[in-house]
């Protein structure tokens, strides 16, 4: 069978995540959902029907037959069996949402996520769990390390944890091969813990499960870390973090707060870098939203930063209750940054100057290379991309 990971509307929901990557690239969990999918369907072919400056880098392929899946769809046992049993010319929907749908390669180049003609299809509908918001991504993380953790160690034997660790609670922890832990408390007692491939715990960290760790990741020195939280591959964690989800290749790596938050990958976090996640009057906290155009409300008390790609802050850098920065953007200066910062912004409470396309990918290119990988020309080609359709954010945004 060929499967294709769709985007919907809900691509929109979560920018400025998804201005770089397909909804199925972020991490929620200890793994993407494109990793979930992956683990459902061992020896399947997987691509992409994704936003058209990124069919470059994610591009889709047909076969006689397809079946094409939400990539805000969260896969479980259950969706899979009822996925199984689709015919051609069948969609699983959920609240008017198409979570799956079997088709033909005549059916399938005609396929429009974003204009889908229910009439079209016999329907079968289906229960699911999707992300729909930012917020939803650290609000559900918990579970989705407790899914993920039962997937990816059944049948496997953890590593000794060293006995100068103190463990707290009879929750499970699972050290995968390479890992390093010593001298920390790991408390179980809400949570599991996993410890990636060839990652490091370094001496004097405090963790509280949920919570997981990516391949060649490090938690440095007397960090505090409050699950659930998810800290994805080759990445610094330091200071204290209560439930954040960190995709993946990006550096915190300083004391400083940073909670109930998302940071997307390649950004680095300036020493003492501190995020509000609750407002002074305890009110409920309004985020940027990109379709909306303004601040909605989130529902949650508890709501602090989402940070899209390629990404810095100064030392000292504030940021407030329900804070939004776009991609490459570059935040430094004294006081608090207004709410939304666009991409390509470089400034802070004082004003913004717009960083070009070009400047950007210098940078990008340099921090890549620091992990020995290659930012390449589709890369740079996204990034301009990025750099046009985020323009209208920048007008009254300068100095």
């Amino acid at each position: 069978m060929n499967y294709v990971i769709f985007d919907d509307s809900t691509w929109d929901e979560l920018l400025p995540l998804t201005f770089t990557r397909p909804t199925a690239e972020i991490r929620i969990g200890i793994l993407t959902i494109r990793e979930k999918w992956d683990r459902y369907l061992v020896g399947e072919s997987i691509s992409y029907c994704t936003r058209p400056h990124l069919r470059e880098k994610f591009p889709m392929t047909l076969a006689a037959d397809n079946i094409f899946v939400n990539g805000s769809v969260i896969p479980t046992a259950e969706l899979m069996s009822e996925i199984d049993a689709l015919q051609v010319g069948q969609a699983l929907i959920t609240d008017d949402i198409v979570c799956a749908i079997r088709l033909d390669k005549a059916q399938a180049e005609r396929f429009d996520p974003l204009k889908i003609a229910f009439k079209n299809y016999t329907q079968q509908i289906s229960e699911s769990q999707r992300i729909t918001r930012l917020t939803d991504i650290f609000s559900m993380d918990g579970d989705a390390i407790e899914n993920d953790f039962r997937i990816i160690t059944k049948g496997r034997k953890s590593q000794h944890l060293s006995a100068t660790n103190q463990v707290i609670g009879n929750g499970e922890i699972f050290i995968d091969h390479g890992a390093v832990v010593e001298c920390s408390i790991l408390n179980t007692t809400k949570g599991s813990i996993y410890i990636g491939r060839n990652s490091e715990v370094m001496e004097g960290s405090v963790i509280r499960g949920p919570f997981s760790l990516g391949s060649n990741s490090v938690v440095k020195m007397s960090a505090k870390i409050y699950g659930p939280t998810t800290v994805g591959p080759n990445s610094k964690v330091g200071g204290e973090l209560n439930n954040v989800v960190i995709i993946g290749n990006s550096n915190k790596g300083h004391d400083g707060f940073l909670g109930n938050s998302v940071v997307g990958e390649w950004c680095n976090f300036g020493a003492d870098t501190n995020c509000s996640n609750l407002k002074n009057d305890y009110a409920e906290v309004r985020q940027w939203n990109y379709p909306a155009g303004h601040f909605v409300k989130t529902g949650l008390q508890f709501c602090g930063l989402v940070m899209g790609d390629h990404c810095k802050t100064s030392i000292n850098t504030m940021f407030n209750t329900g804070m939004v920065v776009g991609v490459a953007a570059n935040i430094f200066g004294s006081g608090f940054p207004r709410n939304f910062v666009p991409s390509f912004s470089w400034g802070g409470a004082a004003g913004y100057t717009e960083c070009s396309a070009e400047k950007a990918c210098e940078i990008a290119e340099r921090v890549m290379a620091r992990r020995n990988i290659e930012m390449t020309d589709i890369d740079k080609r996204i990034l301009a991309e990025v750099f046009k359709m985020t323009a209208k954010y920048r007008v009254s945004n300068k100095k």
